[in-house]
C-alpha cells in the first residue's frame, strides 16, 4: 500500500473505464483545454511496451523536501512541482484545472513536465545530485536505491549537500527523473 508515481500508457490514458485506472475523462478534458489555448490535442501517448515502466514509492518523509522548496522556490514554483495531479510531456505555460476527481484530489490539475524538469534541475544543483542516482530502468529503482543502503554508501564515501538528508535527495531525485522520463517516453505519469 503506499502512494505511487507511476507512468500511463495509451490504454490507461484513453480508457472510458475508470475501475481500472482509465484516465478518459482527463484525457478529454485536457484536449478541450488545449484546443481553447490553441494548441493541438495530445494523442501522442505511447502503447506499453517492453520499456521500462516508472514506478516510484513515496515513502520517505517530505519534511526537508518542503523546506528545500520553500528556501529554493517562489511560492508559484512550489505549487508546479508539487501540486499536480497528472504530468504530461507537453510544455505548459500554466497548469491546467479540470472538474474531474483524480486518486487523491477532487479536481486534477496537470502540469508540463519541461516545466517540472526546470525545477528539479535547480533543485538538484542546489544539492549538487551525484551522477550515480540511477537512471530509472524498472520499478522502484530510485526507491530502492535510497532505502536498501545505496545511497547511504555513496553518501559515506563522497559526502556532499545531497547527503545531509537522503530523504529529500530522494524527492529532487523522484521530480527529475519523472520528467526526464515523461520527456523521454512520451507518457504522462500521475499518481496511484
Amino acid at each position: 500500500m503506499g502512494v505511487y508515481l507511476v507512468d500511463v500508457d495509451a490504454q490507461e490514458w484513453f480508457s472510458e473505464d475508470t475501475g481500472e485506472g482509465g484516465m478518459g475523462a482527463i484525457a478529454k478534458g485536457f484536449d478541450a483545454e488545449l484546443a481553447r489555448r490553441g494548441l493541438p490535442p495530445y494523442t501522442s501517448v505511447p502503447e506499453r511496451d517492453t520499456a521500462p515502466g516508472f514506478e516510484e514509492k513515496l515513502s520517505p518523509s517530505m519534511r526537508g523536501f518542503d523546506a528545500l522548496c520553500r528556501a529554493e522556490l517562489t511560492p508559484a514554483e512550489r505549487a508546479l512541482l508539487g501540486d499536480w495531479s497528472v504530468l504530461v510531456p507537453v510544455s505548459l505555460d500554466e497548469e491546467i484545472r479540470l472538474p474531474i476527481g483524480s486518486a487523491y484530489t477532487d479536481e486534477t490539475v496537470i502540469v508540463g513536465a519541461p516545466q517540472v524538469l526546470a525545477l528539479a534541475e535547480r533543485l538538484a544543483a542546489v544539492l549538487e545530485l551525484p551522477v550515480e542516482i540511477p537512471e530509472v530502468t524498472g520499478n522502484l529503482d530510485l526507491t530502492f536505491w535510497f532505502l536498501e543502503g545505496e545511497a547511504e554508501e555513496l553518501a559515506a564515501a563522497r559526502p556532499g549537500p545531497w547527503s545531509q538528508d537522503l530523504d529529500t535527495a530522494f524527492y529532487v531525485a523522484l521530480y527529475l527523473r519523472a520528467a526526464q522520463h515523461a520527456l523521454r517516453r512520451g507518457c504522462p505519469l500521475t499518481y496511484s
